[in-house]
């Protein structure tokens, strides 16, 4: 069976590359037409079940690829970035650059914020809650740090080995069971837009 994780579409956070964390910006223009090019891959695709984030960002992009009735859970939520929240990647490399790569490899957590390992187990027992459902394949409408978390506990790829996928963009795992403690990767960023490294999270 295959976890089909789909990152958003841009918001306009992304687009300023200021960090979102738990709190909500709406879609950009960018981003409504990054899920609405996804939703004929979505289709093609044909995933027995389909679920998102409970954040506005990833609802408004599994409304605008066809499944307005998803439902949502919040252990899918986005790495809570505490104090750091709505600061941008430059502000943040110019005034404390070793703090944020400590941060992006999962080491060091801004105060008031969500320690990494807090996080993947989230992110890993939201995964597997859904994967014992779904019966087939499952789409999944999450966020980039949800990814790179899935990519950590499910491929043993270390938050600072992955670089940011690109919103309205696919990484796709495949489970020869649902209670397989590894998977497969099939695909990575994949989809109908062209790559953006240069999007925060």
């Amino acid at each position: 069976m295959r976890l089909i994780l789909l990152r958003h579409g841009e918001t306009l956070w992304n687009a300023q590359q200021r960090l979102q964390g738990q709190d909500n910006s709406e879609l950009s223009e960018r981003g409504i037409e990054q899920a609405r090019r996804f939703r004929a891959y979505a289709r093609a695709l044909s995933p027995a079940h389909v679920i998102s984030s409970d954040l506005g960002r990833t609802r408004q992009t599994v409304a605008l690829i066809g499944h307005p009735n998803a439902p949502s859970d919040a252990r899918l939520r986005e790495l809570d970035m505490g104090e750091w929240t709505g600061r941008t990647k430059a502000e943040l490399l110019e005034q404390r650059p070793e703090d944020y790569k400590a941060w992006r490899a999962g080491t060091y957590t801004p105060d008031r914020g969500e320690a990494w390992w807090v996080f993947r187990k989230r992110i890993s027992d939201g995964v597997r809650h859904w994967l014992a459902k779904a019966e087939g394949d499952l789409l999944a409408v999450v966020h980039g740090g949800v990814i790179r978390a899935a990519c950590h506990e499910f491929l043993d790829l270390p938050p600072s080995r992955v670089i940011p996928v690109t919103p309205g963009t696919a990484t796709i795992l495949y489970f020869s069971s649902p209670d397989a403690a590894t998977a497969q990767l099939e695909g990575y960023n994949i989809g109908s837009v062209a790559p953006d490294v240069s999007v925060a999270d």
